[in-house]
C-alpha cells in the first residue's frame, strides 16, 4: 500500500516546527507578564525606594537624588524598557537585600530548591499514582473511600499548619522505637554542618519534602483514579481481558499509559507551582532555597529580586505547558502536530 502523505524530503519535522512556533508565541506572553509585574511592584507603597525609605535619617534631597540615580524619575514605561534591555543581556538588576546581582542570588539558591522540588515530586508522583491506581481497581471499597478521604484531607490542609505539626510531632517529640530509643528529625536547615554528608542532608530533607508533597499526592491520586476508571470501561480493555491476558499485563501495559494522559497536564501545571508552595515550606523549615529568598525579598521590598523570581516562575509555567503538549504525542498516538 502506498503512503498517501509523506513529509517532503529535507522539510521541517512537525514536532520541531510546533516547538519553534510555540516558543515564538511564548515570547510576547512573557513580555506582557513581566510588564504587568513591573507596574504592580513599582506602584506598591514605597516602590523601588522602599529599602531606602526605612532609614529614619533620609531627607527629601536624598530621595530626589536616589530617584534620579536609579531612574525612578522617568515614566514607568521608560523604566520598564530600560529594565527589559538589561534583562536581555542577562542583567536582572542588583538585590538590595542580599547585596549581590539578582541573577547570582537566584542561581546560588536554585540547587537547594531543585533538591527539595525533585524529592517532593518523586514522592508525590509515586504515592499519588499508586494510590489512585489502587483505588480505581477497587472502586467503592473501603480502601477507595480511605484514599478519597485522604485526598480531600490533603487538598484542604493548610501548608503552614501541617508543617508546624510535622515539626512538633517528629522534631520536638520524636519517633519512639522499640527498646526505648527515640528518633528526632531535624526541624530546620539543610545540613547540621558544612560537610554536607549525604545521610545528614537526607534527614533534613524528609520533613519539608513530605509537607511539600502532601497536596500533590492528593491531586495525583484523584486524577489517576478518575482517569483509570474511564480507561477500564473502554472496549479495548474489555477485549484484552476477553482474550485471556493477565490482569496486570492489561492494566499496566494497555491501561496505565492512556490513563496517564490527563495527569500530564496536571503535572506540568503543578511543577512550577512547587516553587510557590516552597515559599511557605522553605520559610518554616529554614531551607535556603528560592522560596525563602523571595520571602526575605518581600519583607525588605527588594523589587529587583522579586521581579527576577516572578519572571523566572512565569518562564517555568510556559516551559512546562509546552512540555505537556509535546508529551501528549508520546502518550497518545492520535495527537498530531499541525
Amino acid at each position: 500500500m502506498k503512503q498517501l502523505w509523506r513529509r517532503p524530503k529535507g522539510g521541517p519535522r512537525p514536532l520541531f516546527t510546533y516547538v519553534v512556533r510555540r516558543t515564538l508565541q511564548a515570547i510576547p506572553l512573557l513580555i506582557l507578564i513581566s510588564l504587568i509585574l513591573f507596574v504592580i511592584l513599582h506602584n506598591a507603597p514605597g516602590g523601588g525606594l522602599g529599602p531606602y525609605l526605612q532609614n529614619p535619617h533620609i531627607t527629601a534631597a536624598d530621595i530626589a537624588r536616589l530617584k534620579h540615580n536609579l531612574g525612578y524619575d522617568k515614566p514607568i514605561v521608560v523604566q520598564y524598557f530600560l529594565w527589559l534591555g538589561h534583562v536581555i543581556t542577562g542583567d536582572f538588576g542588583y538585590s538590595t537585600s542580599n547585596s549581590e546581582p539578582v541573577f547570582n542570588a537566584i542561581v546560588e539558591r536554585l540547587p537547594a530548591t531543585l533538591e527539595l522540588m525533585i524529592s517532593s515530586f518523586v514522592l508525590a508522583f509515586i504515592i499519588g499514582v499508586s494510590a489512585g491506581l489502587f483505588a480505581a481497581v477497587r472502586p467503592y471499597s473501603i480502601w477507595d473511600y480511605f484514599i478519597t478521604t485522604f485526598a480531600f484531607f490533603g487538598q484542604s490542609m493548610p501548608v503552614f499548619w501541617f508543617a508546624l505539626m510535622m515539626q512538633l510531632a517528629f522534631a520536638v517529640h520524636g519517633i519512639p522505637l522499640p527498646g526505648g530509643y527515640m528518633i528526632q528529625l531535624p526541624s530546620a536547615g539543610i545540613s547540621s554542618s558544612d560537610t554536607f554528608a549525604f545521610g545528614d542532608r537526607a534527614t533534613h530533607l524528609i520533613l519539608p519534602a513530605i509537607v511539600l508533597a502532601l497536596l500533590q499526592v492528593a491531586l495525583y491520586s484523584r486524577f489517576m483514579r478518575s482517569s483509570m476508571l474511564e480507561v477500564i470501561k473502554t472496549d479495548y480493555m474489555r477485549t484484552a481481558w476477553a482474550k485471556g491476558l493477565n490482569f496486570r499485563t492489561v492494566l499496566f501495559k494497555h491501561g496505565l499509559k492512556n490513563a496517564l494522559i490527563p495527569l500530564v497536564t496536571v503535572t506540568a501545571l503543578t511543577l512550577p507551582g512547587l516553587f510557590g508552595g516552597a515559599i511557605v515550606t522553605e520559610t518554616i523549615f529554614a531551607w535556603p532555597g528560592e522560596g525563602r529568598l523571595f520571602f526575605n525579598a518581600l519583607g525588605q521590598q527588594d523589587i529587583a529580586l522579586m521581579m527576577g523570581y516572578l519572571v523566572f516562575n512565569a518562564f517555568l509555567v510556559v516551559f512546562f505547558n509546552l512540555f505537556a503538549d509535546v508529551a501528549y504525542a508520546w502518550l497518545d498516538p492520535r495527537v498530531k502536530y499541525d
